[in-house]
């Protein structure tokens, strides 16, 4: 049995390597607050200029391979590193893999079907972004909702890379002898390097971060199954003795999927595809942008996707079990080096991408209280920026379960994000039309609905 799940993981991993390898020129930031501009075609000139470029181009100028990749780097983040202890908040026995597998996929298929729903939605509407699709099919009177989410979605993402700072460079200093509070460390990475960057003007000089961090993600999957493979953290491993969390087995394996508690990793998950904000930007870019084009541009992105939350999340939950961290890194030992490297890949990823999420944090606060673009100059912009950031250094301070932070993000925008708002947009376009997709739609909102409830009522019930 275990020569057969160590076959089925190494496929994973060459396939999802295989999905990541396509080059590319030009960079995506997975930002959901990053829309096109907010301007809506009129129907005649809709019907006459393709969307994101010129009549004769036909779209954009991006090809399918460049899509795909810049696709799958505003997908996967470092919110994977929290899975782990989504499987373990149900399972504590190696098959507990296997449901928490299909949940991955099923939730990825789910997430790639509403990505292409926004994507029709703003063909059908004459619209170039999610908030003005919004406004269109929806209306006007409820667009505070979007701004209100995506302010909502981009602060928790700010607060889960505050903690995986701290965690991080505790576990950094650590490893070379100096000893430092987590608050300490989280301090000093806001003081000295976060805040400086949270008030650049111009982001431009970060986006190759993002290609980093996709190289940091993917070094890191093969960490941890050289990790697994090798034993190094098993009865009579060789880091076991020092492990910052040793591994825990117990009895509670495929079964135990089917209690309430698996909610909570389907929450994770409903936050870990989200880059739906983005989706008209990519329907724009695309060369000759029909929507069998799109199509494949979201399955190749959402597959391999699926492939690398499948195997981080085999991973470190076969090695740790029910022991598995909320930031699953937080349980490999200080000493071992080859983790260490992980951290500090890790480390890097999220310093850059934070100040891209932060201005999306700040950004949506602002369009939340309708602040017009003449009132926005340096004064404000540095007091807000003084401000968020304080308040999330301080939520993340008093905050210490990454996985619970994952899982009530999930619960709450995003399965809203993910599930109900696409869902309501392509409704309300079909003007009370009755057919599958339809019936479909409905039940994907109404999923979304009594997953948030109960998710965010299950993260909670044990704080």
């Amino acid at each position: 049995m275990r020569v057969a799940r160590n076959i089925l993981l190494v496929a994973l991993c060459c396939q999802a390597t295989t999905a990541l390898v396509t080059p590319t020129r030009h960079h995506a930031i997975a930002n959901p607050s990053v829309m096109a501009p907010r301007t809506r075609l009129s129907s005649d000139a809709a019907a006459e200029v393709p969307r994101g470029g010129d009549q004769n181009q036909g779209g954009g100028t991006a090809t399918i391979p460049n899509e795909v990749f810049n696709l799958i780097k505003s997908i996967v983040g470092a919110g994977v590193l929290s899975l782990p202890a989504g499987v373990a908040a149900f399972g504590n026995a190696p098959s507990a893999i296997a449901p928490a597998a299909l949940l991955i996929g099923a939730m990825g298929a789910i997430s790639a079907y509403t990505f292409g729903l926004i994507g029709r939605v703003c063909r059908k509407t004459n619209t170039m972004s999610y908030a003005e699709a919004w406004d269109v099919s929806v209306g006007k009177k409820s667009s505070f909702i979007i701004a209100f989410s995506c302010f909502i979605d981009c602060w928790f993402g700010n607060l889960s890379y505050s903690m995986i700072l701290a965690d991080t460079m505790v576990n950094l200093l650590s490893s070379v002898g100096i000893v430092a509070t987590r608050t300490q460390s989280l301090l000093g990475v806001t003081g000295i390097v976060l805040l400086p960057l949270c008030l650049m003007k111009n982001l431009a000089s970060l986006a190759p971060f993002s290609l980093i961090g996709i190289v940091g993600m993917l070094y890191t999957m093969f960490a941890m199954a050289m990790r697994y493979f090798g034993g190094a953290y098993a009865s009579g491993g060789k880091y076991l003795a020092t492990a910052l969390a040793a591994p825990v087995f117990g009895a509670n394996g495929a079964k135990a999927a089917l209690s309430a508690k698996s909610l909570i990793l389907t929450c994770m998950l409903s936050n870990a595809y989200i880059a739906h904000f983005n989706a008209p930007k990519f329907l724009a870019e695309l060369k000759d942008n029909t929507m069998s084009r799109f199509y494949q541009v979201i399955g190749w992105s959402f597959g391999a996707s699926v492939l690398i939350y499948g195997a981080m999340t085999a991973f470190g939950f076969l090695t740790f079990g029910a022991a598995s961290n909320g930031l699953i890194l937080n349980n490999y030992s200080t000493n071992d080096f080859l983790m260490s490297m992980s951290r500090i890949a890790v480390a890097i990823s999220v310093t850059g991408s934070y100040p891209l999420l932060f201005s999306g944090t700040r950004d949506g606060l602002l369009d939340l209280f309708k602040v017009s673009q003449e009132k926005r100059d340096n004064s404000l912009f540095n007091k807000i920026t003084l401000g968020v950031l304080a308040g999330t250094t301080l939520a993340a301070a008093k905050l210490t379960d990454l996985g619970l932070v994952a899982s009530v993000g999930g619960a709450t925008f995003g399965t809203a994000l993910v599930f109900i708002y696409p869902a309501v947009m392509f409704l309300k376009t079909q003007k009370g039309k009755s057919s599958f997709e339809t019936k479909l739609c409905k039940v994907i909102a109404a999923l979304g609905v009594v997953m948030g409830a109960v998710g965010t009522k299950l993260a909670l019930q044990d704080i």
